[in-house]
């Protein structure tokens, strides 16, 4: 799949929506926060960070309702762990049977849709695995797998990492043949290496547009379903952790899922391109 624009009538109806919105986010931050701990903990992957939207973000959350953000970007797999441990407040991930997990065993409360993108299989532009006519990407890692070409894996226990060993598993292959190479990174610096030694990664797309510009490859496979990829926004359950900072996640939640952070999802562009399509449902 493919990220896709709002239309020109869905874009109006949200904008409709957007000054009201920020007035009454004014009027509840301005409403019993004066003794309240006006810093949030969120830990998310790292692909909300190396894209920019948080740093698009956040501004606007404090401008609207005085909080600060502390961001942790770790990756999917440590940000729900930072959850399971009640060293933050809320997770942003893209994991969807671990975040299920975390809420299922009493760790998250309030999961929420927020917004989604898809990932993208890219390597060199001389393809010598050949596999730029593939449309199904299981084909193209089996493609991979059997020239022996160089894969750069986050190996970080990431969102981006389960996604690709799901592939794997789906492959029926064993990630272990000699170009298969786990380096425990983050998408950005998986990116580079990638470009570095000609090899083939699998990232998010909102990523690669942030970093494309600085990188010797291309997208090779793209648009198969099994590449989509959702984000929830997940606050921590303070029946565990009664000392965290719900009231401000809460806070936070609510304002990323409402019209005025969702237009503003929809509307960041690296490159001329959009990178997530918000797609909350209010609650």
């Amino acid at each position: 799949m493919t990220v896709k624009p709002m239309t020109f009538i869905q874009t109006s109806i949200v904008t409709l929506a957007l000054a009201s919105t920020a007035s009454v986010y004014a009027q509840d931050s301005s409403q019993g926060n004066s003794q309240e701990n006006m810093k949030i903990r969120l830990a998310t992957t790292t692909s909300t960070y190396h894209s920019g939207l948080l740093d698009y973000l956040l501004p606007e959350f404090k401008k609207d309702t005085g909080y600060t953000v502390d961001v942790l970007a770790a990756g999917t797999g440590k940000s729900l762990r930072m959850g399971q441990n009640g060293d933050v407040d809320l997770v942003m991930t893209h994991a969807p049977k671990s975040e299920a997990k975390f809420v299922d065993d009493g760790f998250g409360v309030l999961p929420r849709k927020l917004m989604y993108n898809d990932f993208v299989l890219v390597g060199p532009k001389a393809d010598p695995a050949k596999i730029n006519a593939d449309k199904d990407v299981v084909k193209a890692i089996t493609d991979i797998a059997s020239y022996n070409a160089t894969f750069i894996s986050r190996g970080d226990d990431s969102g981006t990492n389960k996604k690709e060993l799901g592939l794997w598993e789906q492959a029926k292959i064993e990630p272990n043949f000699g170009g298969y190479k786990a380096v425990g990174q983050g998408m950005g610096p998986t990116l580079n290496m990638a470009s570095e030694l000609q090899a083939y990664t699998l990232t998010d797309r909102g990523t690669w547009l942030a970093y494309e510009n600085k990188l010797d490859l291309k997208i090779l496979v793209q648009g198969d379903k099994r590449l989509f990829n959702p984000y929830q926004v997940i606050l921590v359950n303070p029946s565990r952790y009664p000392d965290i900072n719900y009231q401000g996640a809460k806070a936070f939640s609510d304002w990323l899922v409402n019209p005025k952070a969702q237009a503003m999802i929809n509307s960041y562009q690296r490159h001329g391109e959009q990178l997530f399509v918000a797609n909350a449902v209010v609650q």
